[in-house]
């Protein structure tokens, strides 16, 4: 039998309504200890605002929103079905001859759309509110004097340098924004057999368009002979947006470009794991809120009498926090090389699907 469209629209809006009312209240809190700190941290500084302030608490929001969205759709989901089976409505459901997989549908469908518009929509519009709030923290809270280190030790960075050598590896000290001005460097030139072919020393370098400018250059020879020069060109298929968003935290990165800083950072010699940890750990989504709902009714889908509310409460936050370490401690053995990119973000997604498939198939006879 089919269940009617009404009861379905009735299903998901109500699943639907709990989860944004959650959702906001849990993104309130944040939001409220989030502005604090900032209040803390901004009253050192006497030209930042409690405006400048509540706006910067607002900029964060996605990053954390983002964080928070399995633990909204898992407790929303418990927090229904336990709404629907204390009212006997999901009771009544059932003697009607509705099988638990119909009546789970809407709210599952429901938790998919969510993810996919999480993914695609949400993620690109958070990911530039948090470049946002990363710009005006470094402006009025961190003072970094538009300066930034790639890592404590500077800048490394590797590309081919076809016809002079096989590729050249460049280390800089300091770059200074905003016209990307590398200073203290040093360029090694190796050819095919990763030999040595020379050594470039130079104060500072600008990369122009089709080119690296350096500087006060120092040229040394594998004959170690030394040659000083005025200026050394090298030419090069990177732009400074290119190297700059390629090193930018994977949460600044919009969902849609994140194919493109990876293949920039991997065409530079450096890892992109970290990136392709959180690329398909965007993709699974929709299928980790799927496994949330299915989680959420295998603990909360009891009769009334079998278990109170508090260690209903109990049991979500359990699964909850055990999810969320999870899939932190798989995403970290990606990030690090330690187990394949692709296991390390959907094998969280997929166990919890299994897990909750599996209890449900046991639990109910429909």
């Amino acid at each position: 039998m089919k269940i009617p469209p009404t009861l379905s629209r009735y299903l998901a809006k109500t699943y639907f309504f709990n989860m944004l009312f959650l959702l906001f209240a849990l993104l309130s809190i944040i939001y409220l200890f989030d502005t604090v700190e900032l209040i803390r941290r901004a009253s050192n500084h006497d030209d930042v605002s409690l405006g400048l302030v509540l706006q910067m608490g607002l900029l964060k929001l996605p990053e954390v929103g983002q964080i928070l969205f399995p633990f909204a759709i898992l407790f929303s989901a418990m927090f229904t079905f336990w709404q629907l089976t204390r009212r006997s409505e999901l009771i009544v459901v059932r003697s009607s001859g509705f099988s638990v997989w119909q009546f789970l549908s809407p709210v599952i469908l429901v938790a998919v759309a969510v993810g996919v518009f999480q993914m695609m929509a949400i993620n690109p519009v958070g990911s530039i509110l948090i470049g946002k709030f990363n710009q005006l923290e470094g402006k009025y809270l961190d003072y970094e004097n538009d300066q930034i280190a790639i890592f404590k030790e500077g800048l490394w960075l590797r590309q081919n340098a076809e016809p002079e050598a096989s590729y050249m590896i460049l280390h800089a000290e300091r770059i200074s924004q905003p016209d990307w001005t590398l200073s203290n460097l040093s360029v090694l030139f190796f050819d095919e057999a990763d030999g040595l072919m020379r050594r470039v020393d130079a104060k500072s370098a600008n990369l122009e368009e089709g080119r690296w400018m350096f500087k006060d250059v120092v040229l040394h020879k594998a004959d170690f002979q030394t040659i000083e020069q005025d200026s050394y060109s090298m030419p090069t298929h990177l732009t400074i947006s290119d190297v700059e968003e390629s090193f930018s935290s994977p949460e600044t990165m919009s969902f849609w470009q994140l194919p493109g800083h990876i293949q920039t950072l991997e065409e530079t010699g450096f890892d992109a794991s970290r990136l392709r940890v959180h690329y398909h750990n965007l993709l699974s989504q929709p299928l980790m809120f799927a496994a949330m709902i299915l989680l959420a009714a295998s603990v909360s889908m009891r009769p009334p009498r079998f278990r109170g509310a508090a260690t209903l409460f109990g049991i979500g936050i359990f699964i909850g926090f055990f999810v969320f370490f999870m899939s932190s401690f798989m995403q970290a053995l990606g990030a690090s090389q330690q187990i394949p990119v692709i296991m390390a973000a959907w094998a969280p997604a997929l166990i919890c699907f299994l897990l909750g498939l599996t209890v449900m198939i046991n639990l109910e006879d429909g």
